[in-house]
């Protein structure tokens, strides 16, 4: 927000106040002026004094437990059951199901394993023609091997980590459909961590819509948005395109609603900045005016070149300002940029101050008996802009507060 520009009005304004209320002089630095820095007083306690022993450091179980990303594998069942689980389903025995995959080979299992497992399992089996003791159903779609792995799951929640990354689409399908919700666990949590590539991500969004997977398909549309040039280049992408244009035109207005809030947060950071530097500089500019600061001040206080580091960080900048303002000979709002700026920083003072008859600042007596000649247009940016430079203050003091209680 650019500030409010000055009437020509104020030409007339007494600027001599401005000079002789301030001292500035130049001096060489001197270690002599420097301030002593007083030592770190020495303990009178004794080395050999009875010192009671501190108490001991609180144990590790105290500290918060770091959980595994991925989730834990194992359970209170105890090896050898899931052992003898495993051997029922890869040796068949007294099998009275065949499951018939894609590749017209056959997969041994028990219905009443399967229809426990899986509800909608079990109604398949229900539906299924008995051919001399054995139901026949069909698992199609997907490869013989990961039937396997979904079959082996039913009977003892065991998988290998190789064979999980390689199905792990198959089995997503298969949990969904088949109602298996501890195996669909399994494969959104590998999926989500690190299994998304810019080539998959399109194929896996499409997949966890249709699989009833949320947070899945937030992680892929935040991917998308992320690196939307590379991805909107990719096989998926273009098969996407063709086969889902809504799809695709809600990936595109996604993409676009992130880069107006990023640019909608950029500015309000750097506006944000703005004030606080506004802020910053009337707090220079009262500590100038009242106490003084290395090579200029108030009259009636001996300037120290030499004093130690200022803690008000636009002190250096606002002295270079006032030091130009003293000595410009132009001096009028609209003919020096510099003189400008040092104007509106006295009437932003003005409108900040609380106390204009005690206070020192030159002229803010003054700007506050020209409030009065202001059109009510420019009263309403000022008040804006005094609002808005003490809340970007109490917000970062706020937030500093909370962080110094949370240490």
């Amino acid at each position: 927000m650019a500030s409010p520009a000055i009437d020509s009005a104020w030409l007339s304004s007494p600027s001599e106040p401005f000079c002789k209320s301030l001292s500035v002089c130049v001096e060489e630095a001197n270690p002599a002026n420097i301030l002593p820095v007083p030592e770190a007083p020495m303990s009178s306690v004794s080395d050999n004094s009875n010192i009671p022993k501190p108490p001991p450091l609180p144990s590790k179980m105290c500290t918060r437990t770091k959980y595994s990303k991925r989730p834990l594998e194992f359970s209170f069942v105890p090896k050898e059951t899931k052992d003898m689980w495993d051997k029922l389903f890869k040796e068949g025995y007294d099998a009275d199901v065949c499951i018939i995959t894609e590749d017209k080979s056959c997969v041994l299992a028990h219905s009443n394993v399967l229809s426990i497992a899986s509800p909608m399992l079990g109604n398949v089996l229900r539906l299924s023609k008995v051919k001399r003791g054995m139901r026949y159903i069909k698992i199609l779609g997907v490869p013989h091997g990961a039937v396997c792995v979904f079959v082996r799951f039913l009977y003892s929640s065991c998988y290998e980590e190789e064979e999980l990354q390689k199905f792990v689409l198959h089995l997503l399908i298969l949990s969904h459909s088949y109602s298996v919700p501890a195996l669909k666990r399994v494969c959104i949590c590998l999926l989500e961590q690190g299994w998304l590539t810019r080539e998959n991500v399109i194929d896996v969004l499409q997949l966890a819509r249709n699989c009833d997977a949320p947070r899945l398909a937030f992680i892929c549309v935040r991917m998308v948005v992320k690196d939307f040039k590379s991805i909107s280049s990719t096989e998926g992408w273009k098969v996407m395109k063709r086969a889902n244009p809504a799809l695709e035109q809600e990936l595109v207005e996604s993409v676009v609603e992130a880069d107006t809030r990023k640019q909608e947060r950029q500015r309000k950071t750097e506006e944000k900045k703005v004030y606080l530097q506004l802020y910053d500089a009337m707090e220079a500019l009262l500590h100038i005016c009242k106490d003084g600061c290395r090579t200029i001040g108030p009259r009636d206080k001996v300037l120290k070149v030499s004093q130690v580091t200022c803690n008000f960080p636009a002190c250096k900048g606002l002295e270079t300002l006032v030091r130009h303002f003293s000595n410009c000979k132009t001096r009028v709002p609209g003919g020096c940029v510099h003189c400008k700026r040092m104007w509106q920083l006295l009437e932003l003072h003005s409108r900040m101050c609380n106390e204009p008859d005690s206070c020192k600042v030159p002229l803010c007596r003054h700007f506050k008996e020209k409030m009065q000649q202001q059109s009510k247009k420019d009263e309403t940016k000022w008040k804006l802009l005094v609002s808005k430079v003490i809340a970007a203050k109490n917000a970062v003091g706020s937030f500093s507060s909370r962080q110094s209680g949370l240490l």
